[in-house]
């Protein structure tokens, strides 16, 4: 009996969430792909990089991929992806979000897991640069949450004909909390040296530039040497970069799982229940969902992981079903 297209199981030796999650970035072997790069200039004068890969043809369905933090287009959940939906016959492409792309943003302001006006911004180009496309989204992670607000603060005016999120930190202050625990602190730790080294980066292009203003901004964060939490980052950094007044405000205020009730696109969401990242009390209940909203929770998967097959030949579960899915919802 063939296996379910909603049904994952982990390959044999991949159960535990921390295997599954680190697969990907640590064993998977590099997916290479021919994409063509576009800058896209905002209004506030900075930049977002879009890397294009699949059919040119103006009607194709398209499909906008997000990564997630410190991760880029060439994450290999996103390449993974878009060579998936190139063998069905779909165009993608992978938003680098500000200063992912390989080089520094122009602002003193970054990304962030509440960033859905650069969303939209994007979402606004590609449906001008080919209407007659059908537009979906698919977002991982900090991608997942950014786009889960977006669908929610747009409702009918969204731009997308449906959405995918996956792994989803629904409440950022909760998962602030449950990656500071057990095993999870590796990852902490991980994330902390990455994102550190992206403002020290951004401090030494500012200074070479000569953008005054911008490294005014930076340095005026005070020092950073002793930032260990996303408590600490999201207080000391994210916060003043961006408007929040302080680390619970921007959780407040971002956070996906306030905005799930006035979704109207058609959306998939997928998750694990053994995510690292995420406390199971922090996944949304049935009656939060919109009801063009379909909920996948599965046992096992880890925090973008989601590996099947065997260790000698793992398999993806995640690009088999999210473009089996799109296109069925597509009609095609």
């Amino acid at each position: 009996m063939p296996t379910p297209p909603n049904h994952f199981t982990p390959a044999p030796g991949l159960r535990n969430p921390h295997l599954q999650t680190l697969w990907g970035p640590l064993w998977r072997k590099t997916v290479h792909l021919e994409r063509q790069r576009e800058r896209l200039w905002l209004e506030d004068g900075d930049f977002l990089d879009l890397d294009w890969h699949g059919p040119h043809e103006l009607e194709t369905p398209l499909v906008l991929v997000l990564h997630g933090l410190t991760g880029s287009s060439n994450s290999p959940y996103v390449a993974g992806l878009q060579q998936a939906l190139a063998a069905q016959g779909w165009a993608s492409v992978a938003l680098n979000w500000r200063g992912c792309s390989g080089e520094p943003n122009l602002l003193a302001r970054s990304y962030h897991s509440g960033a859905s006006e650069d969303l939209a911004a994007v979402i606004r180009h590609l449906r001008a640069k080919r209407p007659s496309a059908p537009l979906h989204g698919v977002g991982y992670s900090l991608g997942g949450n950014v786009l889960l607000k977006h669908l929610g603060e747009t409702g009918e005016d969204s731009g997308l004909q449906s959405a995918v999120a996956v792994s989803v930190p629904f409440r950022l202050d909760q998962c602030a909390d449950r990656i500071g625990q057990g095993f999870s602190r590796v990852y902490q730790a991980h994330f902390m040296r990455e994102m550190l080294a992206y403002i020290k980066n951004k401090q030494r292009q500012f200074q070479h530039d000569g953008r005054h203003e911008g490294l005014a901004t930076l340095q005026g964060l005070g020092s950073l040497s002793n930032l260990r939490t996303f408590w600490d980052f999201d207080g000391r950094v994210t916060a003043p970069l961006h408007g929040y007044r302080d680390a619970d405000d921007y959780y407040r205020r971002a956070s996906s799982r306030y905005f799930l009730a006035t979704i109207t696109t058609p959306t998939l969401m997928i998750q694990a229940a053994d995510d690292p990242f995420v406390f199971p009390h922090s996944l949304p209940d049935a009656s939060e969902l919109a009801p063009g909203t379909q909920w996948e929770l599965h046992a096992h998967g880890g925090h973008v992981g989601f590996v099947d097959g065997t260790l000698r030949r793992p398999g993806y579960y995640l690009e088999r079903r999210i473009p089996q899915w799109l296109a069925q919802g597509a009609g095609q």
